[in-house]
């Protein structure tokens, strides 16, 4: 052994707590998608088609994050869904999953750099956007390359300002919709924009074609898997949290979009950058553009550290089954895979690069990539879950011992895997997005044919134990 590598951890370290889990999920969905993306969809399917497909895409979290749920307390590792998806489904899977999660987060993480330089240029326009971009590059690194309590107690604080302003955006803009704030220019508008044109103004192919984009939107909640290796206690705050997470982000979601389209009309909600900003401008609410550009930029920045977190824990586990070079998987004396996030960093910023110089061509390729990878993703969730129950069963493993189980099985998994499917199907519809399944899963392909390639030759098991007792021995890192 080297010097000074005695004193070097060998496995991650459990410092987040159960409100650094809860907030990590609760910022990983309430994002940009909810800020800005919220009026698209209200302009695709109009008020009611709107809600309606929050609803369904709440419902395919919620089955997703009780499956990950179950998974996560039995197994929970970092790398979460992909070490899960290694071990039940089969090795080539795994790395599938992890190899796409990863480049698609790498890719966002490169593609928010980019959006904090040019919400910065508001304040100071005289400054190129690249400066904004490595400064806050540095300041992410920084905070990653600390400790794990380091960047959960930042993600608390960022997603803490997000779910304040999504709060006060309701409270705010309820009291002005019934007319207890006045309105400039304008009286309460009651239920006039809600109904106006009729609850589906667009017909069901708007709430078909707005779903993708709330799919999108609700994808983060699965990082509450990857910190799980990282977690105290993680068979009772992993279950705790997905029993909350689920019911606010809906109520946040209805609720805001609820508002929304009641005070700005839907037509024109569906062309605003950020809808949040005209309604606030609207109530007469002083620095409006400017308050919310913060909380665009916080948002953003969320989105970039949470990024940095779920890409480097991804390396690590899949170094930690060969899938991956070796010196990916090596901690600091901090207990961070530094050599995972510097890998990271510079990913993203050569996709960087690529939305400047190959906006066309490469740019266009790892967008579509990181769509599809994100529905397979959970579809990889759903089916693991199913795997290791019907496996666990098998092999004399008794239900009442799981500390969380997924209900009314296999249901749940089937129905989640279906909706899953159905995503894709409606994609295929959509002349704008066809492209984009071809370009995802060509990669995919050719994913698993290198792995086949590459690895045919190892045999690696993948057991399920019966026992929770000796799933904790065993499978915990």
């Amino acid at each position: 052994m080297q010097k000074g590598q005695e004193n070097q951890p060998r496995e991650l370290q459990r410092s987040m707590k159960s409100r650094h889990l809860f907030m990590l999920s609760l910022g990983g969905i309430i994002g940009t998608g909810l800020f800005l993306g919220s009026g698209y969809a209200i302009g695709e399917a109009g008020p009611a088609g709107a809600i309606l497909a929050y609803l369904v895409g709440g419902l395919l979290m919620y089955l997703v994050m009780m499956c990950l749920g179950e998974l996560s307390v039995i197994m929970p590792v970092s790398g979460s869904f992909q070490a899960h998806a290694a071990r039940f489904i089969g090795p080539a899977t795994g790395f599938v999953i992890g190899w796409t999660y990863w480049m698609s987060w790498a890719l966002y993480v490169g593609l928010e750099f980019i959006a904090a330089g040019l919400l910065m240029a508001r304040w100071f326009p005289d400054t190129p956007v690249w400066v904004w971009c490595a400064v806050f590059a540095l300041i992410l690194f920084a905070i990653n390359a600390l400790t794990t309590r380091s960047f959960a107690e930042t993600e608390y604080w960022f997603a803490g300002i997000k779910v304040l302003t999504v709060i006060l955006f309701i409270i705010i803009g309820g009291a002005a919709m019934f007319g207890l704030l006045p309105m400039k220019e304008q009286s309460a508008p009651y239920f006039s924009n809600f109904i106006g044109d009729g609850l589906f103004p667009t017909g069901f192919t708007g709430i078909f074609i707005s779903m993708m984009t709330v799919v999108y939107a609700f994808q983060g909640s699965e990082i509450m898997g990857v910190a799980a290796g990282e977690t105290e206690n993680p068979e009772k705050s992993i279950p705790r949290a997905i029993r909350s997470i689920v019911i606010r982000v809906l109520l946040f979601y209805i609720l805001a979009t609820f508002v929304l389209s009641a005070i700005v009309p839907w037509k024109e909600a569906g062309v605003l950058e950020s809808p949040f900003v005209t309604v606030f401008e609207m109530i007469g609410i002083p620095y409006a553009a400017d308050i919310m550009n913060f909380v665009i930029l916080t948002a953003v920045l969320s989105v970039g550290n949470t990024g940095l977190f779920a890409c480097t824990r991804i390396l690590f586990s899949l170094s930690q089954t060969g899938m991956a070079p070796a010196s990916l998987g090596k901690l600091n004396k901090r207990g961070v895979p530094m050599n995972a996030l510097l890998i990271t960093l510079v990913f993203a910023l050569l996709s960087l690069l690529t939305s400047v110089v190959a906006e066309e061509t490469l740019f266009v390729v790892m967008l579509a990539i990181s769509g599809v990878g994100g529905v397979l993703t959970w579809m990889a969730i759903a089916f693991a879950q199913y795997r290791f129950r019907k496996q666990y069963v098998k092999e004399g493993g008794k239900i009442a011992d799981l500390k969380f189980k997924v209900p009314f099985f296999p249901f749940v998994p089937i129905l989640c895997l279906i909706m899953c499917i159905g995503i894709f199907v409606f994609t295929a519809y959509d002349p704008t997005q066809r492209t984009s399944l071809y370009w995802g899963f060509g990669f995919i392909a050719a994913c698993y044919l290198f792995y086949y390639l590459k690895y045919t030759r190892r045999k690696v098991e993948t057991p399920v134990l019966t026992t929770v007792a000796e799933q904790s021995d065993k499978l915990v890192p």
